[in-house]
Parts: structure tokens; sequence; C-alpha cells
């Protein structure tokens, strides 16, 4: 599996590229903030929901240490989907939130 750091997840915000975030966190724990933009789908929803995603872009997966976003990538990734699994989670962010 791919990894990203924050760091980089960071430095890609902020050159405007286009990214996808999804952060598979519970829904009290996204209240308390997340990555602008970043798609919520709590990670016992992945399955269900991957039917949504695009197979042609690349997914970055977000949690808040980096275990679940990890099993998270792992799923998608044995289906075909391209995804980097962001290394420390929402622990180790130091960006902006909403």
């Amino acid at each position: 599996m791919k990894e990203i750091s924050p760091n980089e997840v960071n430095a890609l915000l902020k050159g405007n590229s286009t990214i996808n975030i999804i952060d598979v966190r519970e829904v009290d724990e996204v209240k308390a903030g997340k990555i602008p933009n970043a798609m919520h789908i709590p990670l016992g929803l992945v399955e269900f929901r991957m039917q949504d995603l695009d197979k042609s872009k690349e997914y970055i997966m977000v949690c808040r240490s980096g275990g679940r976003s990890s099993r998270a990538a792992k799923l998608l990734e044995d289906h075909g989907y391209k995804v980097l699994n962001m290394t420390g989670g929402m622990l180790e962010w130091n960006g902006p939130i909403e």
C-alpha cells in the first residue's frame, strides 16, 4: 500500500492540485474538523459506497491515526482503486480544517 505524509497532503492542497480525500472517521470525530473538501465515508460504509467512487481517480484515505484509513485503503486497493494512506492521520495533520 502506498503512503503519503500529512505534510505532502498539505503541500498538494496548497498547490491547488485536484486531490480526492476520503475521511473514514466516525461522524462525531469529523464534527471536530476535517481536511477541507474531504469526502466523509465512515469506515463501516466504505464497502457499500465504493461504487460511488471513480476508479480513474486517486484517493487519499484519512482517519485519526492511520489505522482505519489503512484498512479502508487495503479494501479499495483490493477492488482496483488507486489509493494512498495518509500516515499519522489527523493527529499529525497541521494544515487547515473545516
